[in-house]
């Protein structure tokens, strides 16, 4: 990760009272260790995705001097949607060769920019996002990046907090897939309509490996729930493999926020790196 630069203090004092810089509401205010990712040598911006009827907004990072088609990372939005620290986590896979595309997964239910709370946001567009949705948006998001520089038969799709969870599920859906790594996604939970099965049901389902990342102090996904995951993942026969980290929190990743943790995070993304290409990505 050393093409980013920490924030200095203008730069972060700026970014708490200037809203519009790409954060959204419910995660105010920044945290002095978010990262900026510059865009030198980089195509990046805001993209259009064709799905169904419907057109996805979204944002692309890829080298401006790739010379033919790239590997493919899809990345999935935490709860917060495609705010700038997900757009930033785009450019850094750009440094690293790829073509990294962040649809807006809830475009259909709401801005999650504009809502203030995080139990707002929870019940008025994560709980109406369907999963049966989500996989047809993701297929989709490959399709476009195939007709824009991306080398789809090396694709791969990482996701942090709700993204995490449904990178479990896309490995279970398409069988194409190279790779897959989940940033501290939930693992299991009661079926409901949108939600039918979560990642435990379909261990044995997975397509491709899948890189678990979660943090030891994660009270929201208990050690229990990531055991019970290994033990299906083991029984299955699956080449996946699941990191825990004994002193990081839900969201170690998450550079903006105070559960950050920078030894954690520094060495997840050198696992997903080296995981993509141990898989063909």
């Amino acid at each position: 990760m050393t093409s980013n630069r920490h924030i200095d203090a203008s730069r972060r004092d700026f970014l708490n009272s200037a809203v519009g810089v790409g954060f959204a509401l419910a995660v105010q205010p920044i945290a002095a260790s978010a990262i900026l990712t510059d865009g030198d040598g980089l195509n990046a911006g805001a993209v259009e995705i064709p799905t169904g009827p419907a057109v996805m907004p979204g944002y692309m990072a890829k080298p401006s001097a790739a010379g033919g088609p790239l590997p493919v990372v899809l990345v999935v939005q935490e709860i917060f949607g495609v705010h700038e620290h997900i757009r930033d986590l785009c450019r850094r896979l750009a440094k690293s060769g790829y073509l990294a595309v962040a649809p807006e997964l809830y475009f259909r239910q709401g801005d999650p920019s504009k809502v203030a709370s995080i139990g707002e946001l929870v019940s008025g567009l994560v709980s109406k996002v369907p999963d049966n949705q989500v996989m047809a948006d993701l297929d989709a998001t490959l399709t476009w990046a195939s007709g824009h520089g991306g080398d789809v038969k090396h694709a791969a799709i990482t996701g942090f907090c709700w993204g995490g969870r449904q990178v479990w599920l896309y490995a279970a859906h398409n069988p194409a897939l190279k790779a897959g790594a989940a940033w501290y996604g939930r693992l299991q939970g009661e079926a409901g309509t949108n939600t039918p099965r979560q990642p435990l049901d379909i261990a044995a389902q997975l397509h491709a490996p899948v890189l678990g990342l979660y943090g030891g102090l994660d009270k929201g996904i208990p050690l229990e729930s990531v055991d019970k995951m290994k033990a299906a993942l083991r029984a299955a026969g699956k080449p996946s493999e699941i990191v825990v980290y004994p002193e990081a929190d839900h969201g170690f990743n998450a550079d903006y926020r105070p559960t950050y943790n920078a030894a954690a995070a520094n060495d997840g993304w050198r696992r997903m790196l080296q995981w993509f290409k141990q898989h063909g990505v």
